[in-house]
């Protein structure tokens, strides 16, 4: 029976291991392990972020070395998912996911389960269409099954780390003849967390798949998944997705439930994923119980109204900061006032992801 474990650990820098290597060292998991490292970077979360691709380097540099392992096949191993943009009071930090088998016969309640996996790479052209839906969609059901997640109610939460277009791979699809979704690259960004996030609401018959076509994709919001994350970055080609949810073929300590901001200061919303993950509060976790909540992972964009509960706001009319760095400063802050807290792990841009102006939001607890 699968064993998950999740630890939480500061980061002082893109390349600062030492809270890792100390868990390893004390031998909290074994290397061989880990199937997954989501991390909060210090960049700036958009196209030139190149802090995504400095941890994911040093993570995977120190694993192969120490498993003696080809770089290659560690990729292959490891779903290294990182996410830029530690705006206003959030904590930079990694997420190590574990898995190992265990002689158990489980519990009678249902424990955290996961898996992680791959797409395969896509062509510049495929990037935030309907081709990246489906390929995202196919893997999801696989990594469902193969986490023991038998119930599409059961799934949490889906984080995703998919590619965006650089002025190069424009380049490329262009000499083939080839017509990409966007020559812009920041809004490149979007179509594929859009796309990404719409492949998950596929595989979870949250949306139908005779819904989909090129002409909805970050265009019709009424479609979307109420568990996906996605986040963008240049350092890939492919999606690498990680898949949470609870299952009776779990022996792990963890439990994660999820609930959806309607918007960006949707405290209730908070409130209900900790609940759902199995945690009674009274108003608000007590000290002890803040204790037990390993992480928080949520998404966070800006209302396309303007608006936040009729007040206007300038998130979108910014030309100094991008909207996605505002609405993450925003809901780390509501969110760490509740589990008082501010290391939790707050993605920016919600193409697709939760209902416009909110976003999903789960929260893995100790049992």
């Amino acid at each position: 029976m699968q064993k998950i474990g999740v630890f939480k650990v500061p980061m002082s820098a893109p390349d600062d291991l030492r809270s890792f290597i100390s868990l390893v060292e004390k031998k909290h998991f074994q290397l061989d392990e880990v199937i997954a490292v989501l991390g909060k970077t210090e960049g700036n979360g958009c196209v030139n972020d190149f802090t995504r691709a400095l941890t994911t380097t040093v993570f995977r540099n120190y694993m192969s070395k120490a498993l003696n392992l080809p770089e290659k096949e560690v990729s292959e191993r490891v779903a290294f998912v990182m996410s830029g943009g530690t705006e206003g009071v959030m904590s930079p930090h990694a997420t190590i996911f574990t898995k190992k088998e265990v002689q158990s016969k489980g519990f009678n309640d249902k424990r955290l389960a996961a898996s992680s996996g791959f797409t395969r790479d896509f062509l510049p052209e495929e990037i935030g269409t309907e081709v990246m839906v489906f390929e995202v969609a196919k893997v999801v059901k696989d990594l469902m099954a193969k986490a023991g997640i038998e119930s599409h109610e059961d799934v949490h939460f889906v984080q995703i780390k998919c590619p965006l277009l650089t002025s190069e791979r424009i380049q490329d699809a262009a000499k083939r003849g080839k017509t990409v979704v966007t020559t812009d690259t920041y809004k490149s960004m979007g179509f594929s967390r859009g796309a990404s996030a719409l492949g998950v609401a596929v595989a979870l018959n949250e949306v139908k798949s005779s819904d989909i076509s090129n002409d909805v994709i970050c265009k019709d919001w009424s479609l979307f998944s109420k568990v996906a994350s996605t986040s963008a970055g240049i350092e890939l080609m492919n999606c690498e997705i990680i898949v949470m949810g609870n299952s009776l073929n779990s022996a792990s300590d963890l439990r994660i439930g999820h609930s959806v901001m309607k918007d960006a200061i949707d405290l209730n919303a908070v409130i209900e994923a900790i609940e759902s993950a199995g945690m009674k509060v009274d108003k608000l976790p007590t000290p002890e119980q803040s204790k037990k909540i390993v992480n928080v992972l949520a998404k966070a964009e800006a209302s396309t109204t303007g608006e936040v509960r009729g007040r206007r706001n300038t998130m979108l009319t910014d030309s100094d900061i991008n909207h996605t760095r505002h609405a993450r400063a925003v809901v780390n802050a509501v969110i760490a006032a509740v589990v008082q807290d501010p290391m939790v792990y707050i993605s920016g841009g919600g193409e697709h992801q939760g209902p416009d102006g909110g976003g999903p939001i789960a929260v893995i607890i100790e049992v």
